[in-house]
């Protein structure tokens, strides 16, 4: 099975005209799915709109019926785990289940600063990553009070009820690390999602992960893989020439760096590229917010190809 979904930057401009206009969009035309960022600003100012995580995905929750959402990710140091698990499982069941818990270190120093938010070296986050996801799926799955001990989070006693339909979203983990994000994916999520990689690195970080999923006794299928790819859309080649133009780049230069460039045409060439690479979910990064006729060509054009 191969879908592709939206992924928005909820930090780069993202209000409440422009996300409901997204959502509506994205479900209209035949997008899988709709994610978006957790971020409260970006690496570098000056800052923009930001939409609270959990406030935009309880109105898509309700604002839709089809399409599936979640963060892409919500790092370990905003929320505590019971928090992001609540929050989840409320989201989850508004939407009937259409819900992808999407969790991750965490990598931008920046807003962490400026928001007074604690930011543990990269080795800590992705310690605290291993066990965030094991509180998760503990509490969204269990059926009686969960008890935990680890060196970052203790649960003494949790429960959240109504328990999640379904034993609440699957969890997806984000990340290209073969040290430590691959082998946590391995044994305790239910989607890994890759960022910005070729469809040649990706076959190269799917194949070491079956190696891990062997390791951990799991079926090589227990886990779904996806990759976010940032997009470069032009109409026409005169439109997608002056855009790469503005970065320097050509049609080759982006796809290097883990990219889509082209017309619709061309966008079809290259998302084949991927499915064939193993990719079931392709997440195409979508900078232009106000590019309403942009999605819709694509829907119309580029997801009938495929």
């Amino acid at each position: 099975m191969f879908d592709v979904g939206i992924m928005i930057e909820g930090q780069d401009g993202l209000n409440w005209t422009r996300w409901k206009r997204l959502v509506e969009v994205v479900e209209r035309c035949g997008f899988s799915s709709l994610y978006r960022s957790d971020h409260f600003t970006n690496p570098r100012g000056p800052d923009r709109d930001a939409l609270e995580l959990w406030a935009s995905l309880t109105y898509l929750a309700g604002a839709t019926s089809r399409i599936e959402f979640g963060p892409l990710v919500t790092p370990v140091t905003f929320r505590l785990p019971a928090i992001t698990a609540k929050a989840a499982a409320a989201a989850h069941d508004l939407s009937g289940g259409r819900l992808i818990l999407g969790i991750g270190a965490g990598w931008q120093d920046r807003e962490h600063q400026l928001f007074g938010i604690p930011f543990p070296p990269a080795g800590v986050r992705l310690a605290m990553l291993e066990e965030y996801v094991q509180v998760v799926g503990q509490l969204m799955r269990g059926t009686k009070p969960v008890e935990f001990r680890g060196s970052h989070y203790q649960i003494d006693g949790a429960e959240i009820l109504p328990h999640p339909h379904g034993g609440g979203p699957p969890i997806l983990v984000g990340g290209n690390g073969e040290k430590r994000t691959l082998p946590i994916v391995a044994r305790y999520a239910d989607a890994w999602n890759a960022v910005f990689v070729t469809p040649a690195r990706f076959r190269e970080l799917s194949s070491r992960l079956d190696e891990l999923l062997d390791r951990a006794e799991r079926p090589r299928d227990a886990v779904r893989r996806s990759t976010m790819i940032g997009t470069i859309f032009g109409r026409s080649e005169d439109e997608l020439r002056t855009k790469l133009a503005a970065r320097g780049w050509s049609v080759e230069d982006a796809r290097g760096h883990g990219l889509v460039a082209g017309t619709p045409a061309m966008l079809v060439e290259q998302l084949r590229g991927y499915r064939e690479a193993g990719v079931e979910r392709v997440m195409l990064q979508w900078l232009d917010q106000d590019d309403i006729e942009g999605l819709e060509i694509i829907g119309h054009e580029v997801l009938v190809a495929l």
